[in-house]
């Protein structure tokens, strides 16, 4: 399967989407000695690059985003290309979410960023010196960010098509908040054991689970399994 045909399988929606992207073990485990990169595989960061290119925003919680290192969002010619001919940006905008405000301006996520990046943040948290030159600062929520109206902000952006790379706890948020509309859930062909975490954390949602249905599955040749889920 080439990249266009890998494509159509994680086509744009048609509505405003937050589509969650994700990789687990077989017994749930989110990462392997600390980090989710001892779970992929090639097909598996296909698909990530895949996502990528046919997001609006990338929203990512602040603590993943120094965990596992991020650098500055870009894609390469072929998927930039892809975007200009679907009227996109030649990459998308980056959003962090960040009660504290804890993140370094001096990051290559921002220093070298194609898109100027959004901070979501509360009214109570300090910025660092220097933020305000390199991110737009949204602040949502006096003490504790408010996430509904946080995507609403980014959709007054023209962020439509919102791809979420976590973590646990920025996931479990949505999830209690009710705004998760797609999970990519690859299947990783490990038994870690009981020492890592779930994919999700953080507070319990209300109204109890929410029902998805299984829009494709993908198997690659390192034997990952690649899972699309869509709300009913």
């Amino acid at each position: 399967m080439d990249d266009e045909q890998l494509t159509q399988w994680y086509a744009r929606a048609e509505r405003p989407t937050v589509r969650v992207n994700f990789v687990t073990s077989v017994d749930g485990a989110v990462e392997v000695e600390g980090y989710s990169a001892g779970l992929s595989g090639p097909a598996d960061k296909r698909v990530f690059g895949i996502l990528r290119k046919v997001c609006d925003g990338l929203l990512v919680g602040a603590g993943t985003l120094r965990h596992e290192g991020y650098g500055a969002v870009t894609l390469d010619e072929s998927r930039r290309a892809w975007r200009r001919a679907h009227g996109l940006p030649d990459a998308p905008t980056l959003a962090i979410v960040s009660a504290s405000l804890a993140v370094d301006p001096a990051s290559p996520v921002f220093t070298q960023a194609p898109a100027r990046p959004v901070v979501l943040t509360t009214t109570a948290a300090t910025a660092p010196p220097g933020l305000a030159d390199v991110a737009d600062v949204v602040r949502i929520g006096e003490r504790e960010l408010d996430i509904t109206a946080a995507l609403a902000a980014l959709r007054e952006r023209g962020l439509d098509q919102i791809l979420c790379e976590g973590g646990p706890h920025l996931f479990g948020t949505l999830t209690a908040a009710d705004l998760v509309d797609e999970l990519c859930l690859t299947v990783s062909p490990l038994l870690t054991g009981p020492a890592a975490g779930r994919i999700t954390a953080g507070p319990h949602r209300e109204g109890g689970p929410a029902p998805m249905r299984l829009h494709h599955t993908l198997l690659g040749a390192d034997d990952l399994l690649m899972l699309r889920y869509t709300r009913r």
